[in-house]
C-alpha cells in the first residue's frame, strides 16, 4: 500500500482533495487534514500537528499560495515574496524528512474579477518558488498552467477563486496522475 498525505488550501480542501483518494484506488491510502490549510506558515504551523500522519509516506503532494498572495488591505500580498520563498524552502525540508517523494502544486489562478487575488502576483510566486523547490528535487503539479488556458471553465464565477466541477475534474485527474508517476519512481 502507498502512503499518500495531501496538504493544502481550500483548492485542495473542497476542490481536488475529495476525489484524488478514489482516482488512486485501493493501492494508495490517502490522508489529508479536515482542515484548510491556508497559507504557509499556517501550514508549517500544522504540520506540528499532523506529523504522525505525515512520518513515513511515500508521497506527500501539497500547495500553498493563494492566501499568500492576496491582498487584502491595499498593501501587498498577505506574505511578501522572501518571507514566502523562506517559508516554503522550510515546509520542503521538513516534507522531505516525512516522505520519499514529495510533490508542490502550483498555486492555481483566479478570475480577473477577483478583488483580492490577480494572476500577474500569483504568476510571480510560483515563478518564484517553482525553480527553488525543483533544485531540491521537489515535483512540479503544475495546476496554474492546467487552469489558466480555461479560467472561464475551470473558476466559479461566484466567488472567482474556487474551482468549479470541470476544474476540479481536472485538477484531480493532474493530482492523482503526478502521485502516480511518483509512487512509480519510488
Amino acid at each position: 500500500m502507498i502512503k499518500v498525505a495531501l496538504l493544502g488550501d481550500s483548492i485542495r480542501q473542497i476542490g481536488y482533495g475529495p476525489k484524488v483518494p478514489s482516482l488512486l484506488g485501493d493501492e494508495y491510502s490517502v490522508w489529508q487534514p479536515n482542515d484548510n490549510c491556508r497559507f504557509a506558515l499556517y501550514t508549517l504551523r500544522g504540520m506540528f500537528d499532523w506529523r504522525a500522519q505525515l512520518e513515513g509516506c511515500d508521497v506527500i503532494h501539497w500547495n500553498n499560495g493563494l492566501w499568500d498572495v492576496c491582498e487584502l488591505f491595499g498593501d501587498g500580498p498577505f506574505t511578501e515574496p522572501t518571507y514566502y520563498v523562506e517559508t516554503m524552502l522550510r515546509i520542503a525540508g521538513i516534507l522531505q524528512k516525512y516522505a520519499r517523494r514529495v510533490i508542490f502544486a502550483t498555486t492555481t489562478p483566479v478570475l480577473p474579477a477577483n478583488a483580492h487575488n490577480k494572476n500577474a502576483v500569483i504568476a510571480d510566486y510560483n515563478r518564484i518558488i517553482v525553480p527553488k523547490l525543483k533544485a531540491l528535487g521537489i515535483a512540479i503539479d503544475d495546476l496554474y498552467s492546467i487552469v489558466y488556458p480555461k479560467l472561464d471553465e475551470y473558476i466559479r464565477s461566484d466567488d472567482n477563486i474556487h474551482l468549479t466541477e470541470a476544474g476540479i475534474d481536472a485538477c484531480s485527474a493532474a493530482v492523482a496522475d503526478s502521485i502516480r508517476r511518483a509512487a512509480a519512481e519510488l
